[in-house]
């Protein structure tokens, strides 16, 4: 069975109260079920983590590389300094899309570079917890990670 797993960063364990003016009113719990239940629906196992600590992202993204798994990220602020995500992508050969529910480049500079950009499979910004979706069909569309 095809896995994915869906990654989250910093801060988005506040979802639902952290600045809905630009998150949105939905929670990460709300998140997760909605890939729980996508994944059911298309035959896909979904793992669904996250943590506040770049260390334990780094674990989970070696681990999804090494055993063929696909990732979406929301790495969060990590996404801007991260230098230990990206060589663990790049070092654990694993197929990431990067997520992001706002869009980051019309928001303040800092968040306009991307440490793990250039090395994911592809980018989605803006569209709210909608990317999430649209990163597991992205990821559907391309053949198994191997």
């Amino acid at each position: 069975m095809r896995q994915i797993h869906v990654l989250n960063g910093p801060n988005l364990n506040l979802l639902g109260r952290r600045e809905p003016g630009i998150y949105g009113a939905a929670t990460l719990a709300d998140i997760e079920a909605e890939m729980r239940a996508l994944g059911e629906k298309l035959g896909v196992a979904i793992t669904c983590r996250q943590s506040n600590h770049e260390g334990e992202l780094v674990t989970w993204i070696q681990e999804a590389g090494l055993s063929g798994a696909d990732v979406i990220l929301n790495a969060g602020a990590y996404t801007h300094t991260s230098v230990a995500i990206r060589d663990a992508i790049k070092g654990a050969g694993a197929r990431v899309i990067e997520v992001h529910i706002s869009n980051v480049h019309a928001r303040e500079e800092f968040r306009h570079h991307s440490y793990i950009s250039p090395v994911v499979a592809g980018i989605i910004v803006g569209f709210g917890i909608a990317g999430y979706r649209l990163a597991v069909q992205a990821l559907l569309e391309m053949k198994p990670n191997s």
